[in-house]
């Protein structure tokens, strides 16, 4: 079984190992694939956060929901169109029967 688990950024350990102690901040340049560093001298190096370019990183929820997001808002929508859909035909054929314990029993609002 598949677990989601948090993706490793190999560029921060690279940068680490190159510099130490001596980054004052870093950022993650996830278009370029880098992890930029800000070092104390005012000098700036990055690094590749990738081992291999053909190594598939195990999936994350949030990498998931950035690729996925269209998809299931679309599943979301339809699925509450539904529900709502199924209420409104439930009290419709309450309020076209003839018989009033069906139409107490579906219009029944906790009373």
């Amino acid at each position: 079984m598949r677990t989601l688990q948090r993706r490793q950024l190999v560029g921060h350990d690279i940068l680490l190992a190159r510099h130490g102690n001596h980054i004052s901040a870093m950022r993650v340049d996830r278009t370029a694939g880098r992890v930029i560093a800000l070092l104390d001298d005012g000098s700036i190096d990055s690094a590749p956060n990738m081992i291999s370019p053909g190594l598939r990183m195990p999936e994350t929820l949030r990498s998931i929901l950035r690729e996925d997001w269209k998809f299931l808002a679309v599943a979301t929508a339809c699925t509450a169109g539904f529900a709502g859909a199924l209420t409104a035909a439930a009290v419709a054929l309450a309020a076209l029967a003839d018989d009033p314990a069906l139409t107490q029993m579906l219009t029944y609002a906790g009373n």
